[in-house]
């Protein structure tokens, strides 16, 4: 009996190079549209994570001068153990402390009694953060208001790339009302957040 064999077929395993060049094509595609979208995000998340960092850290001092009452000041710093005695950039970290002179200085000495309640670090990119009307400290009294700012003030967060939209400003008013707003939203100072 004669019987024929069928010839065996290989199924080949991979891809071809048409498939490689189209799911090439097909991730260059969506990188491209996804890619700024992730920036984007990335950096709206950071700037209003230092914002908010420091908007606790305010609201922080504010309830500390109230439940303890006695003066709380907030200072920047570049050791994160004395403040700075001039300029006003606040992204070299921050001092939260008790203010025991009368009227408070913004200057924390420990060894007239003055505690270090919080210590920020400085940020670890290149946005600027500074405050108006050349205030080097802000002092909370035991009422919860903000005693060495005339008008209120205003922080300004601005990102490396001078991007207005991650422009974020932190605002203050005499009563301690604190309160963050986006590029061109009005601040506590009736001015646009710029």
């Amino acid at each position: 009996m004669n019987q024929s064999i069928a010839p065996r077929r290989h199924s080949s395993t991979g891809f071809t190079l048409v498939e490689m060049i189209i799911v090439c094509t097909i991730v260059g595609i969506l990188l491209s549209i996804g890619l700024p979208s992730y920036r984007f995000v990335t950096t709206a998340n950071r700037v209003s994570s230092e914002v908010n960092g420091l908007l606790g850290d305010l609201q922080f001092a504010r309830a500390e001068a109230i439940k303890q009452g006695i003066a709380v000041s907030i200072c920047p710093t570049a050791d994160q153990a004395t403040c700075l005695a001039t300029g006003n950039a606040w992204q070299t970290g921050w001092l939260v402390f008790t203010d025991l002179n009368t009227p408070p200085n913004g200057v924390i000495n420990t060894a007239a009694g003055d505690q270090l309640l919080r210590a920020q670090r400085s940020f670890t990119n290149t946005d600027t953060l500074t405050v108006d009307n050349a205030i080097k400290y802000l002092s909370f009294n035991r009422n919860g208001f903000m005693m060495n700012a005339a008008t209120g003030v205003t922080f300004s967060l601005h990102n490396s790339s001078a991007n207005t939209a991650y422009t974020r400003c932190l605002s203050g008013t005499l009563v301690g009302a604190l309160a963050t707003q986006r590029y061109g939203q009005t601040t506590a100072e009736a001015v646009a957040c710029n």
